[in-house]
């Protein structure tokens, strides 16, 4: 079924043509011994005689030999060897002892899971004898064509293609269970005894329990590379990383390893029916590892490493799948270049009209390098363009030119204001109608999205911009935890949808944390770890109320700071009990420097101490009331000012 490349070859090295030695190497089921044998009964129909080895029941060297010494005294003759791989050092004596040995006209087909070692290339003299024919999946039509033959009916079809791809084993036995199966629809999944046999075939056994999880490993992320392997496997992960890229179901790209779809979604379906528990660790622990690289890569890697954690999710509904995951393909992501403006406009008139383009010349004027251009890979045209607008403050040139910014600032001030420091984000997009909905385009924009939010430092909110979205658009920014606000602005005839997100309320790690949970949360529904956002005269009242309580702590559980970014990156306890280790900790501090010491004395007295009066205090202290009044003041903002430092920046807050 199908192989009409490698007949040709074959049949052309048959007639005499310039090799003398072809190699086919695939994975285990992908198909090597069914060609071998429709290879061989091309050569009988020939009417050359056949000679045919496997590795798997032969012995060695010498008793090889004994068995092809028919092909060395027949210029006509046709070896097979099968499964080369299973006679240790048959390869190196067929190269080196044997096949030189062969007339002039016999022919040798070797197939086993590896290529041919590097020696065949190193010598010349192989080099133009021997043909390499590496072993894929099936081509669609192929993988139909056994479908016939399987009898699998329509509706099966999708599904099992989905599982199988073009892989002839998965097929065969995924065709096979799927037939007998009289309620198998179009929500068919292989069985675990279909799983089973194919690992057996696929993967087969492995050195140690390292080289298994390594592998669990490579088929549940995207891609794998040592460091990643390193941080979900402690261990060697050279050694084992060096051992996956060796196997011959795994790949290698420009962003690291990957295996076989079949023998990735085998591993994943074993493991996961195995070894629950220790599925969600691993996947847990590649999560980890992930998003933190989002944080850290450097902005040419922000695409790859955003696609390489969303790909954890697929399968969860936690998001839409998307159209096609990330690679250098059709579309490409770029900056502005020069004599770009022109046809950026161009295309934005094209897209959504001149009212919508003469916002895009507005900001493309004004600022260039927020914007990010995707252009066709064969010919460099764009077909979309993306602005992430960082805006610091309201404009009134800004929201006059642009009622999609006006609306965002809108929603801001109404909802949570920024505080000082913070900024807003605006994501405005322009993408021709032939690349709406699901496509490479969509995909990319959305990938760069999230990496700027996840990177931004001191977002207050992120707002995109979509015209009109449909069913699935809505779907996938509520499952991405973005409320909706509809009807916000009306350019051209169109209205536009703002989604909207607030990352000081859920920032980036707990937003993270959400997106790894199953089901994915409703943001229309309050969450537990969801953070107040609090401005600078709410946050200084709700510390002045604490510090009153601070000699009671039950009292503190009631205070809105245990719900800030303030309490909840404080490590250890619960929020009120973080909540007066902040408090205590920013009062000590004080006792340090002498300048501050008088200061520590009188919020020590007042609150810590807990006397009953002010008056009391001051006495305790030795001090005049008004004195204390001042020292207590100034020890008191002094608090309120560290501790919003530290809610708006963190623990790196100077103090």
């Amino acid at each position: 079924m199908g192989r009409r490349e490698e007949l040709a070859i074959f049949r052309a090295a048959l007639s005499g043509g310039r090799c003398n030695v072809l190699y086919l190497h695939g994975p285990g089921g992908i198909g090597k011994s069914a060609l071998l044998r429709r290879f061989a009964r091309e050569a009988v129909s020939a009417g050359r005689p056949v000679v045919q080895l496997d590795g798997r029941t032969l012995g060695p060297a010498p008793e090889a030999e004994a068995e092809a010494q028919a092909v060395l005294r027949d210029e006509r003759a046709v070896l097979f060897v099968d499964t080369v791989e299973r006679v240790q050092g048959l390869e190196g004596w067929l190269r080196d002892r044997f096949l030189p040995r062969l007339p002039v006209g016999a022919l040798v087909v070797i197939a086993g899971r590896f290529p041919p070692d590097v020696q065949w290339r190193a010598d010349p003299g192989w080099a133009r004898a021997l043909e390499v024919l590496p072993l894929r999946d099936l081509p669609a039509r192929d993988a139909e064509a056994l479908m016939d033959c399987c009898g699998v009916a329509d509706e099966l079809r999708e599904p099992l293609l989905a599982f199988a791809g073009g892989h002839p084993l998965a097929l065969l036995l995924g065709a096979a269970v799927a037939v007998q199966d009289g309620g198998a629809s179009t929500r068919w999944t292989p069985k675990h005894d279909v799983v089973a046999t194919l690992l057996d075939q696929l993967v087969g056994e492995v050195p140690s329990r390292a080289h298994r999880h390594a592998l669990e490993i490579c088929a549940h992320a995207y891609v794998t590379t040592e460091d990643l392997l390193r941080a979900a496997l402690p261990g060697d992960a050279g050694r084992l990383f060096d051992w996956l890229r060796r196997l011959p179901f795994v790949e290698s790209s420009s962003l690291g390893l990957y295996p076989h779809d079949v023998v990735r979604e085998v591993l994943n379906a074993d493991l996961r029916w195995r070894d629950p528990q220790g599925y969600a660790a691993m996947h847990e622990r590649i999560h980890t590892a992930l998003a933190e690289k989002v944080c850290t890569a450097a902005d040419s890697d922000v695409l790859s490493t955003v696609t390489a954690l969303f790909y954890l999710h697929r399968g969860k509904n936690a998001m839409i799948e998307p159209h096609s995951w990330y690679e250098e393909g059709e579309i490409q992501e770029g900056t502005l270049r020069a004599g770009d403006a022109e046809k950026l406009l161009r295309l934005a008139r094209m897209a959504e009209g001149e009212e919508s383009a003469a916002c895009a010349a507005f900001w493309l004027e004004r600022r260039p390098a927020a914007f990010r251009v995707y252009r066709r890979t064969g010919t460099g045209e764009p077909v979309a363009c993306h602005a992430w607008l960082r805006l610091e403050a309201p404009d009134d040139e800004e929201c006059a030119a642009d009622p999609i910014v006006a609306a965002a600032w809108e929603h801001a001030r109404a909802t949570a204001p920024l505080r000082a420091g913070e900024h807003l984000a605006v994501g405005r997009s322009w993408v021709l109608p032939a690349y709406r909905g699901n496509s490479p385009v969509t995909d990319l924009v959305q990938w760069r999205v999230i990496g700027d939010c996840l990177r931004s430092e001191r977002m207050a909110w992120s707002c995109i911009a979509v015209r009109g979205p449909g069913r699935d658009r809505r779907e996938s920014c509520r499952r991405h935890d973005m409320r909706e606000i509809p009807d916000v602005a009306s350019m051209g005839g169109q209205s536009y949808t703002l989604f909207v997100h607030d990352w000081r309320a859920v920032p980036p790690r707990s937003w993270l944390r959400r997106l790894n949970r199953t089901p994915v949360p409703d943001p229309s529904e309050p969450q537990a770890d969801e953070l107040a956002v609090l401005s600078r005269e709410e946050f200084s009242e709700a510390v002045r109320q604490a510090l009153r309580h601070l000699a009671r702590p039950g009292a503190l559980a009631g205070s809105p700071l245990t719900r800030t970014r303030l309490v909840a990156e404080h490590p250890g306890g619960d929020p009120a009990g973080a909540l007066r280790e902040l408090l205590e900790e920013t009062i000590e501090a004080l006792d340090g420097d002498p300048r501050s010491a008088k200061l520590h004395r009188a919020l020590t007295a007042t609150f810590m101490r807990g006397a009953p009066t002010q008056e009391l205090a001051a006495e305790r202290l030795g001090l005049p009331f008004t004195t204390y009044r001042r020292h207590l003041t100034a020890g008191v903002e002094h608090v309120c000012d560290h501790l919003w430092q530290r809610e708006l920046y963190g623990a790196a807050a100077k103090a």
